[in-house]
């Protein structure tokens, strides 16, 4: 069969998704969830209570060894080696032009153990980057992908309905920490991390743990209001929280200096200080972006009901100033929203006369700084 054919794969929580009466979607070669219900009604829960997410479909590539750190530090763009046991970090990994390939979370779980989790369309690409990035280095990469089902509660309910499944010390948890323990009897490990703009956690259990760990938290989250929740709530979800989605505003054709990101580059790392790959290409663009800096990220709120989408021009002054990369109706702030790449000219907060191309008519929009949306702490 080939590749385009192909059927999607399932995750371990398909049979549930389907009896809970999910659309479920093909999404970067597997079935998941879109929605169950109402996708604004999945956003709000997430924003006001908690929501519950298959995200099963990333990439989990496992890299060990007593110069696995040097592996990482060579392979990727940040300094992973300032990264203690129990933290994890975000980060890219790029191709000698500097062109981003993927945007990484990087989990330290042992002295010599790290756990890389990629994006769900671009994990092939990163492991066999990985591994031709391996050979001199006294360090395994391994495929994990089936070894994990990733389940993420998020939201404001969040730390209550997990704690009372565990004894972990979730209060002593910070952002972007992991650290192992047991969920409903479940062996996991419990990261502070997701993409929603919420707190909450991402649990990597076994496949085979999935459905009653999902149960357990159906069961302790429904009394405080936990929703199911679809791919497409997670979408105006991070839309909101101003967080890049890798095809549309991170892609190779960018290096992160161009996405504004540039501060996950590290030049200053302990070790492969001056050879990892795309070294000398994020140099120059680094210096590209602070002598004539490329177009801008910015953040776009309509003025009227029309919804911009990725894809379509930005205008001003009867010109093309820009391209919309993501663009969806915010359930939070009640308006269209959308990112852009913007000439530096019409970048600032508040700049007049921008408007979205939607269809042959220039719909005015408000020039904003990210993220849309900032929960309280």
């Amino acid at each position: 069969m080939s590749q385009t054919a192909r059927a999607p794969r399932q995750t371990a929580l398909d049979a549930l998704h389907r009896s809970l009466g999910a659309t479920m979607t093909d999404f970067a070669g597997w079935d998941m969830p879109l929605r169950y219900g109402s996708e604004r009604d999945e956003h709000n829960a997430v924003r006001t209570k908690a929501g519950l997410f298959d995200l099963s479909h990333m990439g989990e590539i496992t890299v060990r060894g007593a110069q696995a750190v040097d592996l990482l530090n060579f392979a990727l763009v940040g300094n992973i080696g300032s990264v203690s046991v129990g933290r994890a970090r975000y980060t890219m990994i790029c191709q000698q032009d500097g062109g981003i390939l993927d945007d990484l979370i990087v989990y330290r779980l042992a002295e010599t153990e790290y756990m890389v989790v990629a994006n769900a369309s671009n994990a092939q690409t990163v492991l066999d980057a990985l591994t031709e990035r391996a050979p001199g280095f006294d360090a395994e990469v391994r495929d994990d992908r089936d070894a994990y089902a990733l389940i993420a509660v998020q939201g404001p309910e969040s730390p209550g309905i997990l704690k009372s499944l565990t004894d972990a010390d979730l209060d002593g948890l910070k952002y972007y920490a992991g650290l192992p323990g047991t969920v409903a009897g479940v062996p996991a490990l419990i990261a502070r991390t997701g993409y929603t703009g919420e707190d909450g956690f991402e649990l990597f259990v076994r496949p085979e743990y999935a459905e009653k760990l999902w149960q357990a938290l159906t069961d302790a989250g429904t009394p405080v209001g936990l929703t199911p929740c679809g791919l497409s709530c997670r979408d105006t979800l991070r839309l909101e929280a101003g967080m890049p989605l890798y095809g549309n505003e991170l892609t190779t054709s960018l290096t992160p200096f161009d996405a504004g990101l540039g501060r996950v580059v590290k030049f200053d790392k302990t070790t492969h200080a001056d050879d990892f790959v795309g070294h000398d290409a994020l140099e120059a663009a680094a210096e590209r972006a602070a002598t004539a800096p490329p177009r801008k990220l910015v953040g776009l709120i309509a003025e009227g009901r029309r919804v911009p989408r990725a894809g379509m021009d930005v205008v001003a002054d009867g010109r093309v100033i820009g391209q919309v990369t993501s663009g969806a109706p915010s359930p939070t702030l009640g308006k269209p929203i959308a990112m852009a790449y913007v000439d530096p000219g019409h970048a600032e907060p508040g700049t007049a006369g921008v408007g979205v191309d939607i269809r042959g008519t220039h719909e005015p929009y408000e020039v904003v700084a990210l993220p849309f949306y900032k929960r309280q702490k």
